[in-house]
């Protein structure tokens, strides 16, 4: 790995973080599913992976422990492999929006399967119930801001990433 991945993914890392906070006062809007889906796109998706280890990493530090953040570790390298394969076929923001909408919907019930194994299959289903409105939130806000932000942010990432590749 060079030197320039490194810094790469620091920068990366750290604004996916940065992003999550800026947000973190909207429940369940956020710029991370966004980031991932456009990193993975433009700098691949070892380095995305990469990116998504460390921002695991950084969220167990800045929350603290706990069973739901070991899912980070599935979901977010998860969504970084489906990303770079619909993204060698889609080149439409609608086509990410829908991923981005479809992984918002999605969450909780992946996080309801964990819960699961740790607390039982009652609780796994409560969990996921109690929060399908989240979820809705999450996937209408994540399709959303995905059809917005999508172009621009790749025309600008795509620039910056001549410098990294």
């Amino acid at each position: 790995m060079k030197a320039k991945d490194i810094a790469l993914i620091g920068i990366l890392s750290a604004t996916i973080t940065a992003g999550k906070l800026a947000l973190s006062f909207v429940p369940n809007v956020e710029i991370v599913t966004l980031l991932f889906i456009l990193y993975s796109i433009i700098f691949g998706t070892k380095r995305t992976i990469l990116v998504s280890i460390i921002f695991s990493t950084t969220e167990i530090l800045l929350y603290g422990f706990n069973t739901w953040l070991l899912v980070y570790y599935f979901i977010w390298p998860g969504l970084t492999i489906v990303a770079s394969i619909i993204g060698k076929k889609v080149k439409s923001e609608y086509g990410f929006a829908f991923l981005a909408g479809i992984f918002g919907l999605s969450y909780g019930f992946i996080f309801a399967i964990s819960e699961s194994f740790f607390y039982g299959i009652g609780y796994g289903i409560t969990y996921w119930v109690s929060g399908l409105p989240f979820d809705i939130i999450h996937g209408f806000s994540n399709f959303i801001m995905v059809l917005l932000l999508f172009k621009p942010l790749e025309n600008v990432l795509s620039k910056q990433a001549q410098r990294f590749i």
